[in-house]
Formats: C-alpha cells, sequence, structure tokens
C-alpha cells in the first residue's frame, strides 16, 4: 500500500474535517507526521476493512492452500473446471 500524501499533526488537526470529507471522493491514504517522521495513517473505513479481509485470508492457511493450488493447477496443464459446464 502507498501513501498518497503526507500531512504534519499540526496541519491535520485544522484539516481533520476536510481530509474525511474527501474520503468520500477518492480512497487516499494519508501518512500523519510529527517532527517531519510519519507517526500515523488515516484512510478509508472501506480501505481498512479490505485491508483486515486480506490479512484474515492470508492467516487462514486452508483458504491459502486452496489458493496456491489453482495458481498451481492454472499454470500447469491440468484442466480447469468450467464452471458453465457445471450447471
Amino acid at each position: 500500500m502507498q501513501i498518497d500524501s503526507y500531512i504534519p499533526v499540526t496541519k491535520a488537526k485544522t484539516q481533520l474535517l476536510n481530509i474525511i470529507r474527501n474520503f468520500d471522493n477518492r480512497e487516499d491514504t494519508i501518512a500523519i507526521t510529527k517532527n517531519g517522521v510519519p507517526k500515523a495513517v488515516v484512510m478509508s473505513m472501506d480501505q481498512y476493512e479490505s485491508i483486515c479481509e486480506t490479512m484474515k485470508i492470508m492467516t487462514d492457511k486452508d483458504i491459502m492452500q486452496q489458493i496456491w493450488s489453482s495458481m498451481k493447477d492454472m499454470q500447469g496443464d491440468k484442466t480447469l473446471l468450467d464452471l458453465e459446464d457445471a450447471i
């Protein structure tokens, strides 16, 4: 994930409402800095939930095994199931 912009904490305090409003129009990730050093990140709730769901999937060994197995099948010569034929 990339940081789209950096903003000093003093400016973030005065611009917080505008920052939040902008999440309605775009999906930026903003780093809040203190003395020029990033200390926190602000992102939309949709982005946060997406990251949490991705992490949940990535930490589930069974799901990841299925994903890796499927990727291996796609790279090989194995015939894959055609969902149209399954109906």
